[in-house]
């Protein structure tokens, strides 16, 4: 799925593999022509559910040398670093005080917006913070949307053991109309810019049973859910972000993302 996404991207960017962020290859494709922004998405997510995840080698591997990176980027005339965090960060969004990270992963991701947060300063570059909650749809990561397509497809039920939490969960489609417009913001703007855009927030209770009504129908599958009694809370009842997106000024429909979401899955 990551290699499909690759592909797709491939066709509307260049595409430099084998380079990783703040290493010689890096430094030199960033000192090779003028970039307006810096756009950092990528971060070390690997074994991302642990209480084993490396919170310090993540951290270094998201800011290897940031001040070498940021020098070169502004002495070339750059003007904007977007970062992409997390909705499971330590202070980010809404839900249950303390307001602690989710995870040592959520730790490390919110370690690596401070360090940006330090040089961009220092450096006097605009620094924007979008912040994503649990995307879904199309090249998705196999998580909660297919497990329940892969229970509904082999004429099962799918079973909801978490139904009370409150989460914010957003059409990728939309969250990537979001980012878009947020990266050309931020390089008109004046200031720092921050973004928490947000989907349905709801139980993951109401949101499997609004997956079921939209999904089923256009696959033709019973998309039947079940609500287990939930009794372990060992993450925080709630966490969501905070800022609904206005769908007719970045042109999205609804409809429509159901409609893709479907045919993927399809």
């Amino acid at each position: 799925m990551r290699g499909e996404r690759v592909r797709r991207l491939s066709e509307i960017a260049e595409v430099r593999t084998g380079l990783s962020f703040g290493d010689e290859g890096f430094l030199e494709l960033l000192g090779s022509g003028a970039f307006d922004c810096l756009a950092h998405h990528a971060a070390n997510v690997t074994n991302y559910k642990s209480l084993d995840f490396d919170v310090t080698a993540a951290l270094a591997d998201n800011t290897r040398n940031l001040s070498a990176v940021l020098r070169l980027f502004a002495e070339r005339g750059g003007r904007a670093v977007v970062l992409t965090g997390s909705v499971f960060e330590q202070g980010e969004g809404a839900g249950n005080e303390p307001m602690r990270a989710f995870s040592p992963y959520g730790l490390s991701k919110g370690l690596t917006a401070e360090v940006f947060d330090y040089w961009t300063t220092l450096l006097g570059l605009r620094m924007g913070k979008f912040v994503i909650p649990n995307p879904f749809g199309p090249l998705e990561e196999p998580r909660f949307c297919s497990y329940l397509i892969r229970c509904w497809t082999k004429g099962e039920a799918a079973s909801v053991q978490t139904p009370r939490y409150v989460r914010d969960n957003i059409h990728v489609g939309l969250l990537a109309k979001a980012y878009a417009a947020f990266c050309e913001e931020t390089l008109l703007a004046r200031a720092d810019t921050r973004l928490n855009p947000s989907g349905y927030v709801e139980t993951q209770g109401a949101f499997a049973e609004r997956f079921a009504r939209e999904i089923g129908p256009r696959l033709g599958l019973g998309a039947e859910v079940v609500l287990k009694d939930q009794t372990v809370f060992d993450e925080p009842l709630m966490r969501v972000n905070t800022q609904p997106l206005d769908t007719a000024a970045l042109g999205w429909n609804e409809t429509a993302a159901w409609d893709e979401a479907a045919d993927f899955y399809r």
